[in-house]
């Protein structure tokens, strides 16, 4: 498992509380079938064995798909957060626990292209609006709504992570504060003061390139 990952192996606290001497003689105890019953049953220790053994390959598949770095990671970890909170979906007698976290990572990874190809296509919408806007006037041939959007799409570029992630989701998918929370197993109160400080650098960026840019 990487470095990385190993560092952002707390997050398990915000979802269950692991005594660590049962997890290991879980560990030492149970193959990956009784992983899988104990996951489905609820037994946070399995949630921390399930992690220990497969986040991994989890952690793989998201690198293939977006690259080493931050994005991976945070798929990594949305996926375990969402299989353990919708564990009462998993059946054992169906399959492994591991095939169905492969299944979970899948479609995580495709949320995330599509959250990708929004952004893409708004950011190409926006410099084309912004292209075939009539010259003249103060403003260069950009309309100060066109210019607004450019520069909030440059700063959700520059922002690193859960931030932006955390943005995304309240713009992009709308969700709220506590279903944002409930999504990325991050606290509330740590989703809604990441939104507020982001928001504030937002305004702050808006104001000063946008008063140069309509200039």
């Amino acid at each position: 498992m990487s470095e990385a990952l190993a560092v952002r192996r707390p997050w398990l606290g915000n979802v269950a509380r692991v005594d660590p001497v049962p997890a290991q003689r879980l560990a030492a105890e149970a193959d990956d079938a009784e992983v899988g019953r104990r996951f489905a049953a609820g037994d946070e220790q399995a949630l921390a064995l399930a992690y220990e053994r497969w986040a991994g390959q989890i952690h793989g598949m998201a690198v293939r798909a977006f690259g080493a770095g931050p994005d991976a990671e945070d798929v990594t970890q949305q996926v375990f957060v969402s299989a353990w909170t919708g564990r009462a979906r998993y059946r054992p007698d169906h399959g492994p626990l591991p095939a169905w976290l492969v299944g979970v990572a899948r479609h995580k990874i495709a949320d995330g292209w599509a959250r990708r190809e929004r952004q893409r296509k708004e950011t190409d919408a926006a410099m084309a609006e912004a292209q075939s806007a009539p010259s003249g006037g103060g403003t260069g041939g950009v309309d100060s709504a066109v210019a607004d959007r450019l520069l909030l799409l440059d700063e959700l570029d520059r922002l690193g992570q859960p931030q932006r992630g955390i943005i995304e989701l309240a713009f992009f998918e709308d969700l709220t504060h506590a279903q944002i929370a409930d999504r990325t197993g991050i606290p509330l109160g740590t989703v809604k003061s990441h939104i507020r400080r982001t928001l504030e650098r937002l305004r702050s960026r808006l104001e000063v390139d946008g008063a140069a840019l309509h200039a």
